[in-house]
């Protein structure tokens, strides 16, 4: 059964599995849909066309589903669709979807969302995210899985991040941070290879020696991006990471951080 407080507002149509926890002051709107074992805290507004799934947490004050900040929008039907696992700290938004995309804000598995993060329309978020307090994603931005955003991090519309990477705090994206590695600044630049955190997610010293060697040519070396990606081709074993890296850097669209 579903635990719900008194003083929470759920609209008819909304749908709660079994095991959903709804604490004081909640507004949960018609197209909801909340996964089994899902708590929300106190004082969270859910609404529009909004999954999400089993297991999350909710802290108060959180706004998920409401209308994108797109001066374009004009109600049109769009939706955000949250994984399973997730946690979802105080004050955190999450707006759904505009026009121009595919209709979906999308919001993957096990990502720890602090306060005051902000995930506006179109994103699409892969798992084991971390945004710390304030980090701010601007429409259209995809991040990878296992990405790390410091607090107050602003991130320009249509720009990525790649997988394992680390953003240091107060930084300001304006293109492409590459698969693991380490970026910071105002106009942020890169700084190395992500060693802690992918020594913490499991790489070996082999694979981690492999990147850093791709990063020196890539970013070190003063070739153009053309003939760097050729030489890494040429001088390192093409793995899965080096692969990513590589196929990540030729699909960049605003540039990457060098």
């Amino acid at each position: 059964m579903t635990g719900i407080h008194p003083t929470a507002v759920i609209e008819e149509g909304a749908m709660l599995d079994e095991g959903v926890s709804v604490g004081p002051f909640c507004v949960i709107g018609k197209g909801v849909k909340i996964g089994r074992g899902t708590r929300l805290l106190a004082s969270v507004i859910i609404e529009g066309d909004t999954e999400i799934g089993e297991d999350c947490t909710v802290f108060p004050f959180a706004c998920i589903g409401q209308a994108p900040q797109d001066k374009k929008y004009k109600e049109e039907k769009t939706s955000v669709k949250i994984g399973r696992g997730n946690i979802i700290r105080e004050s955190v938004t999450i707006h759904r979807a505009s026009v121009g995309g595919d209709g979906v804000t999308a919001i993957g598995d096990n990502n720890f969302l602090m306060a005051y993060a902000h995930i506006a329309h179109d994103c699409k978020l892969g798992s084991n995210i971390v945004m710390a307090n304030a980090a701010t994603l601007a429409g259209h931005v995809h991040v990878e899985d296992y990405a790390v955003l410091g607090g107050l991090t602003a991130v320009h519309q249509h720009a990525r991040i790649g997988a394992y990477a680390m953003v240091g705090g107060f930084s300001g994206i304006a293109q492409d941070i590459p698969p693991f590695m380490m970026a910071s600044g105002a106009r942020a630049k890169l700084f190395g290879v992500n060693t802690v955190g992918l020594k913490k997610n499991g790489f070996s010293d082999e694979k981690i020696n492999e990147l850093k060697r791709a990063y020196k040519i890539l970013f070190r070396e003063k070739l153009t991006l053309t003939n760097a990606i050729k030489k890494v081709q040429e001088q390192l074993p093409y793995t899965g990471e080096i692969k990513h890296l590589i196929e990540f850097i030729k699909a960049n669209k605003r540039g990457i951080c060098r």
